[in-house]
């Protein structure tokens, strides 16, 4: 009689295989795309996948594949610094504060998980630092003299075949010899000094020091009536002529984009031609081109008009806030969100912060 044959040992270790080959397509192709909260709850899981997230390798593979914003960074002038995360679950550092720093300091500038501070004694320390791991470097003395709310600008672009971390921070500043003009000063990690570059900017009114923001190697300021640009490779400035001198700049699918408010609308605009000012009379060519005109879900802000102001825009989002609330509005699924209340925001410092595990 033909009982049937029970489940066997083939089975079982079919169902095995079935499971590890899982995890490791899991532990391979899904841990680095996770920001750094999720992967420290992912240390428990289990002994291999703790090893792995603890590894220098690891850490440099994350850092290249998780590039997209995880919070804000708020900073008060001469007061402490706080993390607004965009998701609570998947955003989060161990010390907001910085108190692991040897001073209190000021967050000047952020990319892709790098801090750059400058502390609040006598001789203005700038500092560089990683807010999950909690290292940090600090940098020479500066040869320029740049002011007490320095423009300053965090270039760091992780790369695929450099374990080394290269970064560099430029600051652009007053001239002392020349009215109206402004100098630029860069400090390089991979020379480990500051140079003054040979550059200056004639005509530039004055640069506003929390607006900028770098897009493929190219450095963007606000200004009072323009956008003062240094590409960092030329090291060559322009001044584009902004016919709307407020908003926020920031990137969009790898350009220069500003967003307006108009009204209950927000007007993001993108850098099409940053040579039209020299085109020819009656050319057609505009300098900005409207990307997205965005209308916040009246179900979430409410049906009265805002007086909105944006905090942050990049490729995958916005950060907006109005009265006492903070919204996020995500462009691909044109959801508005809560982010928290904040009232007192204005004389903040709203910086974007990418939750990642580089190293210093």
């Amino acid at each position: 009689m033909d009982r049937g044959k029970r489940p066997g040992r083939s089975l079982t270790a079919r169902n095995n295989q079935i499971y590890m080959d899982l995890k490791d397509i899991v532990r391979e192709h899904a841990l680095p795309f996770l920001p750094a909260k999720s992967l420290f709850r992912f240390t428990t899981v289990c002994r291999d996948w703790r090893l792995q997230i603890s590894s220098p390798f690891f850490a440099h593979n994350q850092s290249l594949s998780c590039r997209s914003t995880s919070g804000l960074f708020l900073q008060t002038p001469g007061g402490s610094s706080s993390l607004l995360p965009i998701g609570a679950n998947f955003c989060g550092v161990p010390d907001p504060f910085l108190r692991f720093l040897p001073e209190p300091v000021d967050i000047r500038s952020s990319s892709n998980g790098l801090l750059c501070c400058q502390g609040h004694g006598v001789d203005k320390a700038y500092y560089i630092c990683n807010p999950v791991t909690q290292q940090w470097k600090k940098l020479p003395k500066s040869n320029a003299n740049h002011g007490s709310d320095p423009a300053v600008v965090l270039l760091f672009d992780p790369s695929l075949l450099n374990f080394v971390v290269e970064y560099k921070i430029i600051c652009a500043f007053p001239s002392t010899d020349f009215g109206e003009a402004t100098e630029f000063e860069i400090y390089s990690s991979k020379e480990g000094s500051w140079e003054i570059a040979g550059e200056i900017c004639f005509g530039a009114r004055r640069v506003i020091p929390k607006s900028g923001v770098h897009v493929n190697g190219v450095v963007y300021w606000m200004t009072t009536g323009s956008i003062l640009a240094f590409d960092l490779t030329k090291e060559r400035s322009q001044l584009l002529q902004d016919y709307v001198a407020r908003g926020i700049l920031g990137a969009f699918s790898g350009k220069l984009c500003k967003a307006n408010v108009s009204g209950n609308s927000i007007i993001v605009y993108i850098l099409a031609n940053a040579h039209s000012n020299t085109m020819q009379m009656g050319s057609n060519t505009r300098m900005w081109s409207e990307k997205q005109r965005i209308v916040l879900d009246s179900k979430i802000v409410g049906d009265v008009a805002r007086d909105y102001s944006v905090l942050h825009v990049d490729g995958d989002l916005m950060v907006v806030h109005s009265g006492e609330r903070v919204y996020s509005y995500d462009f691909k699924s044109r959801a508005t969100k809560v982010l928290s209340n904040v009232s007192d925001i204005y004389n903040m410092r709203c910086l974007p912060y990418v939750n990642n595990l580089v190293s210093l």
